[in-house]
């Protein structure tokens, strides 16, 4: 069953992989800041997204430094920002583990972002799409690189119910910064 079959009100959820990350050595994976790519990136990320009326109600993210970093460039390029609930158990987590935490999801939110890391965020999107719209699905195949969002649609009465293969996958793009922004 894909989102145009459902039942309930339309529902999003965006996914967007953590910006470009730095490797400073002597430092933990969880703690990983933003390299300078990914701090050009993120906010043009932020940009896509409100240039697609694509702006969240809710934000999962990640507790890593880049994921954060990541949430708080691209969230100050919109008026006001959605809340944000900071997760442990997004970090390193795999696509069933990352569904368990958007099952939770309370019922109210239609549109959700989900700010983590791969390969667990190209897992999810695969998982839950039942089709996609042009080449979305091949595109997320061959690679989902760091600053990329994918945004899924699907009908539903709540988080609850979303499963695999019961979402469209509308659009993937790799939103990039320019040098000197």
């Amino acid at each position: 069953m894909t989102a145009r079959a459902g039942v309930g009100p339309m529902r999003r959820l965006v996914v967007l992989r953590h910006a470009k990350s730095a490797w400073p050595e002597g430092a933990a994976d969880h703690e990983r800041p933003l390299a300078p790519r990914g701090l050009r990136d993120a906010p043009a990320a932020g940009r896509a997204l409100a240039e697609a009326d694509c702006l969240p109600d809710l934000a999962l993210c990640s507790t890593a430094v880049r994921a954060r970093q990541t949430w708080e460039l691209a969230s100050e390029q919109w008026g006001t920002p959605p809340p944000v609930r900071y997760d442990r158990r997004l970090y390193a987590a795999d696509a069933e583990e990352l569904l368990a935490v958007l099952r939770e999801v309370p019922p109210e939110v239609e549109t959700l972002l989900l700010v983590g890391h791969n390969p667990g965020l190209e897992e999810l999107v695969l998982d839950l799409s039942g089709d996609g719209l042009d080449d979305t699905l091949d595109q997320v195949r061959t690679k989902f690189p760091t600053s990329a969002v994918a945004v899924l649609a699907w009908h539903g009465t709540g988080w609850s119910a979303l499963g695999p293969g019961t979402a469209l996958l509308t659009a993937v793009s790799v939103p990039r910064g320019k040098k000197g922004e």
